[in-house]
């Protein structure tokens, strides 16, 4: 991912799953360790060519293949672009004065960069552990197709409410697809709530009606707004 301004660099280790270690947990830390991040790249006239500085923003877990064509856990590093009168490190000679944001994204427009709709990163990360690595209707315990989706989307909600671990859930890809379009819902109880659209279709998806997920109250504003888009949705 290159937008000039942030870039999505994949992690080492060339067989097998990779692991936050070493060079990788290095990028992670490289403020705090007093350490500059220089991208470089390569080029038929100068061979080299370097980018400029970046820092850390954020990290996912992904899949690809090592050097094996084994299917593995990778890590990719969400980088920012450091502008010219941007300060993240003191003299390496002094301690690293760093700003919060610079450990964890805190702020909605530094997620804004990387993605409309946050399901990667810390945000998927809290999700992940507030539903134990689960699908929250199947149980299905693949966390790496599992998607952290927003129960009132990203451009209705407020900064705050984009950050709240009670605006999410997590889903495997069909139920978070339905559930994105509103084809589906949950009532207050966890009840599933399909839309007449896709009754027909409810065992070629592989639907349960009679699914349900486990709802708290903090949830219960959010989910509250999504059944309005639904019925919105199904009155159209």
């Amino acid at each position: 991912m290159e937008d000039k301004k942030n870039y999505l660099y994949s992690g080492e280790g060339r067989y097998g799953d990779q692991k936050l270690t070493r060079g990788n947990l290095q990028i992670c830390q490289h403020v705090q360790r007093g350490k500059r991040i220089y991208l470089f790249e390569e080029t038929t006239d100068t061979y080299i060519k370097l980018i400029g500085e970046f820092y850390f923003i954020d990290y996912k877990e992904s899949q690809g293949l090592d050097f094996n064509n084994q299917n593995r856990l990778i890590y990719q590093f969400i980088l920012g672009l450091k502008q010219q009168k941007e300060v993240l490190l003191t003299s390496l000679k002094e301690p690293a004065a760093v700003e919060a944001r610079y450990k964890k994204p805190n702020t909605t427009e530094r997620k804004g960069l990387v993605t409309s709709r946050v399901g990667q990163g810390s945000y998927r990360r809290e999700l992940l552990n507030k539903f134990q690595n689960k699908c929250a209707v199947t149980g299905a315990e693949l966390k790496e197709i599992l998607i952290a989706s927003h129960i009132v989307p990203w451009k209705d909600s407020s900064d705050e409410e984009r950050r709240d671990v009670n605006n999410g859930i997590l889903l495997s890809p069909t139920y978070d697809a339905l559930f994105d379009k509103h084809l589906i819902s949950f009532d207050d109880l966890g009840s599933i709530i399909v839309s007449s659209k896709i009754k027909n279709l409810v065992n070629v998806l592989g639907i349960d009606p009679n699914a349900k997920v486990k709802v708290d109250d903090e949830m219960k504003n959010y989910l509250s707004r999504h059944r309005e888009q639904f019925r919105e949705i199904l009155e159209n």
